[in-house]
Order: C-alpha cells, then sequence, then structure tokens
C-alpha cells in the first residue's frame, strides 16, 4: 500500500491492518510500521542525507546548467570539530527547464513552505510561477530547518540569482515578518523597482479574523482588496467602516499597495493569494513523506512529467491553428457576449480614446458610463490594464473602430509563449553507478531535527481561521449581502 501511495493515511493503514489480519494496532505501531516500510522501498532515513553531495553531483552531470547548493554545519565532540562528518544543514535546488520556462510565464513569483512529514522535520520551500494558460509550475525548491530569517534568506538569494533576475517582478506571499526583512534587506536584490512585494489576501483576512472575530467583517475586507478601481475600493471600505471601525483602522495601517489590487499599478495579473503554492503542496503532499534524497530525486522526475504533459497539450493546441489560450478564448467569448449592449462615443482618433454607455438588453435603463483608452490600454472599469487583455467595454470600442482585440492581449497569452514554457524537456537521470564520486564528510542528519520517538506524532500545521469550513452556511451575495443566492443571479 505504501509503494502505491507514498502519502497514504495511517488511519487507512491501520484499518486494512485490522481488517486482514483481525487485531486493531495502536495508531503509533502502524506510524513506525509505515516508516519502516518507507525506508525499505526508499532507502534508510540516515543514510539519504549522505547521498544528497552525490546526487548534487550526479544532477548537474545529467543536466548541465542544474543548480544545486548544498551548504552543511560542523559536527563537535566537546569542543573539537569532526572533520569526518558535517550535519546537514539546507539545500536549495532548481534545473535548466525550470529557469528557461520562468521566462515565458507571468511576471510573478509565489512563495510558500511546507512542512515534511518523514523521520526528521524541517521545511520544503517551493517557488511557483504560473503561464498564460493557468497552469502552474514549480521553478525552484528548498530544504531547511524551518521558516527562520536565515532560511528564506538563503532561499530567495538562490532564488533571484539562478532563476528570476527580471525586472520588475512581483513576489507574493503570506505575512510572515522574516520574508517581510528578507526582501527589504538593502542587499537583496529584492527591492523596487527590481522586485515588488505583496501580501495573500487570504493570509490577511485571517489574521484579521484572529483579532476581531467578525468573519462578515473579514469578507467585506476581502471584496475591498479585490475591487479594480478605487470607487468600488471605497464602496466596499465603507460599508466595512459602518460594520467594524476597529477593523479598518487595522487594514489602514497596512500599506495599500500590499493588499489591493487597484494599487497594484498592473502586476498582480488578478493574483491575490499564494492558491498556486497551495495546490502544488497537494501535489507534494505524497513526496514530503519520503527520506532527503529521494524527496529531491521525486521533484526530477514529476516535472519531467509535467513538461511532457503540458507541451504536448500546447503543441496540440498550436496544431489546431490556435493563437491563445484556452483560458483567454474562454474570457475573451464571455465579454462579448457582455459588449453587445454597449452604445460607444469616439472623442480622440489619434489616441482611441472612447466613452462607453452601459444599458440593460431593452436599453431603458443606463447602468454607467466608462472611459477606455485603446492607446494606453486603459479603462474605468478597471479590468483591461489589471488583466492586460480586452474587458467588454475595450472589445466595443474595437468593434465600433473595426480594429481587430487581438492586438491588445499579452504576449503571456499567446499559445506560442506556452509552448515555449515547456520548450525545453528533461533528459533522463544518469543511473547512480555513474555519478562522480563523493570524497567529502560524511553528511548526517541532524539528531535535534528528529520527530518525537515516543507517543503520537503530531501535526505542525498552525491552523487558522482559513481551515475552517461550515458546509451549513447558507451563501451570501457579494452585492446585496443578503443570503440564499449569489451575486450572478442578485435581483
Amino acid at each position: 500500500m505504501v509503494i502505491a501511495d507514498a502519502s497514504i493515511n495511517i488511519k487507512v493503514l491501520l484499518n486494512a491492518t485490522a481488517a486482514h489480519f483481525g487485531f486493531r494496532p495502536t495508531y503509533k505501531r502502524v506510524w513506525l510500521a509505515k516508516q519502516k516500510a518507507l525506508a525499505h522501498i526508499y532507502g534508510d532515513w540516515d543514510e539519504s542525507y549522505n547521498e544528497l553531495p552525490r546526487w548534487e553531483l550526479g544532477v548537474q552531470l545529467t543536466m548541465p546548467g542544474s543548480v544545486a547548493v548544498l551548504r552543511t554545519s560542523p559536527v563537535r565532540v566537546g569542543d573539537q570539530v569532526d572533520g569526518s562528518q558535517a550535519y546537514f544543514h539546507r539545500l536549495f535546488w532548481t534545473f535548466p527547464p525550470c529557469i528557461e520556462a520562468f521566462r515565458h510565464c507571468k511576471p510573478l513569483v509565489s512563495i510558500d513552505g511546507t512542512h515534511l512529514y518523514g523521520k526528521y522535520g524541517g521545511m520544503l520551500l517551493v517557488a511557483i510561477a504560473q503561464d498564460g494558460n493557468s497552469n502552474i509550475l514549480p521553478i525552484a525548491f528548498a530544504l531547511v530547518k524551518g521558516k527562520n530569517a536565515e532560511s528564506w534568506s538563503f532561499f530567495l538569494s538562490h532564488l533571484r540569482q539562478h532563476v528570476t533576475p527580471q525586472p520588475g517582478l512581483l513576489v507574493i506571499s503570506d505575512r510572515h515578518n522574516e520574508i517581510k526583512a528578507t526582501l527589504e534587506a538593502p542587499d537583496g536584490g529584492w527591492l523596487p523597482p527590481a522586485t515588488y512585494h505583496i501580501f495573500c489576501i487570504r493570509h490577511v483576512a485571517a489574521n484579521s479574523a484572529l483579532t476581531f472575530k467578525d468573519k462578515d467583517a473579514s469578507r467585506l475586507l476581502v471584496n475591498a482588496a479585490y475591487a479594480k478601481t478605487e470607487v468600488e475600493f471605497d464602496y466596499w471600505f465603507d460599508i466595512l467602516r459602518s460594520e467594524d471601525l476597529a477593523m479598518c483602522e487595522w487594514a489602514n495601517r497596512i500599506e495599500y499597495s500590499l493588499w489591493t489590487q487597484h494599487r497594484d499599478e498592473g502586476r498582480r495579473f488578478e493574483h491575490m493569494a499564494t492558491n498556486i503554492s497551495e495546490c502544488v503542496n497537494s501535489i507534494l503532499k505524497g513526496v514530503r513523506n519520503l527520506p532527503v534524497c529521494s524527496l529531491v530525486k521525486a521533484t526530477y522526475g514529476k516535472l519531467a512529467e509535467l513538461f511532457v504533459r503540458k507541451g504536448r497539450e500546447a503543441e496540440a493546441q498550436l496544431g489546431t491553428g490556435q493563437q491563445f489560450t484556452q483560458h483567454l478564448v474562454k474570457c475573451i467569448e464571455a465579454n462579448l457576449k457582455t459588449a453587445m449592449c454597449f452604445t460607444v462615443t469616439l472623442y480622440d482618433r489619434d489616441n482611441s480614446e472612447f466613452t462607453v454607455s452601459e444599458t440593460t438588453p431593452t436599453g431603458s435603463f443606463s447602468l454607467g458610463s466608462y472611459r477606455v483608452s485603446l492607446g494606453s490600454q486603459t479603462c474605468d472599469c478597471g479590468y483591461f490594464q489589471t488583466l492586460y487583455y480586452p474587458c467588454p467595454h475595450a472589445l466595443a470600442c474595437c468593434a465600433y473602430s473595426r480594429l481587430t482585440w487581438q492586438s491588445y492581449v499579452h504576449q503571456v497569452y499567446h499559445l506560442s509563449s506556452v509552448f515555449s514554457v515547456y520548450q525545453m524537456g528533461f533528459t533522463p537521470p544518469i543511473f547512480e553507478e555513474f555519478w562522480p564520486l563523493y570524497d567529502g564528510p560524511t553528511v548526517i542528519p541532524d539528531p535535534t531535527k528528529r520527530h518525537a520517538s515516543e507517543g503520537r506524532p503530531r501535526s505542525t500545521r498552525i491552523r487558522t481561521t482559513m481551515d475552517e469550513a461550515n458546509p451549513n452556511r447558507s451563501k451570501t451575495c457579494g452585492l446585496c449581502r443578503k443570503p440564499g443566492h449569489t451575486r450572478r443571479s442578485c435581483p
């Protein structure tokens, strides 16, 4: 069962044991048996650390250009340093296809960490990107002892140096003080205008809920953060001020550019949370149960499989003659249906500036007026400059002027860009017997990071309001705040 799924739940193994053998062992016994099974399949937990130096040499031989940075700490016996051994400290690694792929992805990266579940503790830090077809892509990894300033500095410095040297990059993270301090370090290379840092709104809302215990006010805060225009932001923030003045004052102490969409100057591509990192955490859940060297090897195999699958999909779509991604085509089709009820007035032909009046389908009631500039690719609704493809008002202006909307789409949404993301593939790994020999000190695990040998293993995840869900809670409209319907069907 462990061969089939390394992340299999202990309770599943416990029930299977009880059904097969007729007696029910304790949770701890099954947990220990699973660790022995993992060691039997993937190698000894302690010896796995000493395989990392050879893997570092082997992966660089397999794929020249791979980056693997291993750091160790000295082993002290009394006052003396044992030169024959060294504690594993941290490891950063990435591969050439990931480095090349990020050049064709959206100019943003989401960073997060997840706990290891094996015999020894630690954290797996991951940097995630997204292509123009909404596919998520891990681009760098690190094994560290914990989420502290030293670990984040190690990870982010190598990420900046080897993977994301592009200017104008956006970094999305939670409100971890160590991440913030690392990104604001003067010599780290992460300061504006080279890079910009924003907070995940889900974590901001969770932090507010811990203090104010008002879920309705937290939802209003999220609605204000998602607002694409200042008018819409003020609308939601005024409601929040009337509902919970203390939360409003708390939110005002956080710089608006860090958590609101209307102040981000179009850098987010509508990414308000670290959801893409959470998705990768779930994908890597089985890997986190493995000995460290098997974990590192598994990232190579999983990425190779991902590049093959997504590359074939992009190639198949290119073969049909499509120019843009399926994600963009669906959005444009939806916007075209909306654009049927607009009245366009041209004001400046040279600069392609228009006014678009939106009415009901019968034309009896006006729903508002918007200024659109095709030259500067902006609209008063905020969608054009935020999403980097034409909103319904811009599409109406293109139809009025007999212009093609394709020229107003960001390059990242072109299928050729998505194909370029996965164009560079992984090479088959060289058999371990042919890896270069390692003649340094024996790398051993830090005994202080071993999980408790007695008692039931406890989860190290800090649970917040994001982990809570009430399945019986009725739907509440995002516009009128009344239960029983959503904003799509709001009367």
